[in-house]
């Protein structure tokens, strides 16, 4: 069995999450037993959520134990199997974790599935048509619903969910604006995914000037927003919502290292009467082979080209992951491990 270099999660962060608070090691790979297999992953998802993970406190999912490895979406290859529904060399999507391979029970509903390269990119499995894909689907259609000819908007746009999201929107005939942090990824949000406009929040010092941005690219209003940000950007989409809009808040990443995120007109969910709803794609597995199926064509097609930003090696995954944090990645941020 190989050996497997591995990062784990050493002690939480106070503020800031940084290098110190991961572990790496490498052990050996245990020996199979019946009805498992053994994945050597080719990339590593990773993802905002798991900052909130390491925190040892109240959220929608448990905390990342200390001392365990970290969490996160893998795709890779088996290349061995006790498992009669898996061979070497089937390509597969799991939650392999911040290592190079995964030993996984393939009896356990949903810890291994098959994918299909033939149209769609390995990696994009962990994208544009994996959980940030279906995470856009599920906001947009589920909670957001737009109609065609309605402007609907998305904070963080050219990162995995909000270029999904952009995608989506245009394929349902709606304008679609996006908001996003420097002069390359708003031509890329416009030029490449085709949305009608996009924002640069960084030439905005605070949330009227940013509102009053939004009311030039939105004269008629916003309709629909989906919220990867929160903060200033929020409270300055808020400033143009129409009544009965719809706000999809997928994730607040503001405030991920622990900073407070007051809102600075919250009258305004009554005086428009928004409705407002948070989610966990994790929670409506019911919508996934859907969404999926409408990703992949999207992908497939060639209408959605998503953007990767691929660190290499498994030991590049902590920088990687704090420069997430900080916006430093364009698109999906993947960790190329073969």
């Amino acid at each position: 069995m190989p050996l497997n270099t591995r990062i784990l999660l050493d002690n939480r962060p106070r503020g800031e999450a940084s290098v110190s608070n991961f572990r790496i090691e490498t052990v050996e790979t245990p020996p199979l037993a019946e009805g498992q297999v053994l994945v050597r992953h080719h990339y590593l998802s990773l993802d905002p959520y798991m900052r909130g993970r390491m925190n040892d406190a109240k959220s929608y999912a448990e905390p990342q134990p200390l001392g365990e490895v970290m969490i996160g979406g893998t795709v890779g290859e088996v290349v061995e199997s006790r498992h009669p529904r898996y061979a070497p060399g089937d390509q597969v999507v799991g939650m392999g974790g911040w290592q190079q391979y995964s030993v996984v029970d393939a009896s356990q509903p949903g810890a291994l599935r098959k994918v299909d390269t033939t149209h769609v990119p390995l990696s994009h499995y962990l994208g544009a048509v994996g959980m940030p894909g279906v995470t856009a689907w599920y906001g947009l259609v589920k909670i957001i619903d737009p109609k065609p000819g309605q402007t609907v908007t998305v904070s963080a746009a050219s990162g995995a969910v909000g270029s999904a999201v952009g995608a989506l929107a245009k394929a349902r005939g709606c304008r679609v604006v996006g908001i996003a942090g420097g002069p390359d990824k708003c031509a890329y949000v416009k030029d490449e995914l085709g949305f009608d406009d996009c924002i640069d929040y960084r030439q905005h010092r605070d949330y009227p000037s940013l509102a009053k941005a939004l009311k030039q690219a939105c004269p008629h209003g916003i309709d629909g927003h989906f919220e990867n940000v929160g903060g200033m950007v929020l409270d300055a989409v808020m400033l143009r919502t129409n009544p009965f809009a719809r706000m999809a808040v997928c994730g607040m990443i503001a405030g991920y290292d622990g900073q407070p995120l007051p809102m600075a007109n919250p009258a305004l969910i009554l005086i428009n009467r928004l409705r407002v709803e948070g989610f966990i794609v994790s929670e409506h597995m019911e919508v996934w082979p859907e969404a999926l199926a409408e990703l992949a064509e999207l992908v497939g097609s060639g209408r959605f080209r998503p953007r990767e930003t691929v660190a290499h090696g498994i030991e590049s995954a902590p920088e990687a992951f704090l420069g997430l944090l900080k916006g430093r990645n364009f698109g999906k941020q993947l960790v190329k491990l073969v």
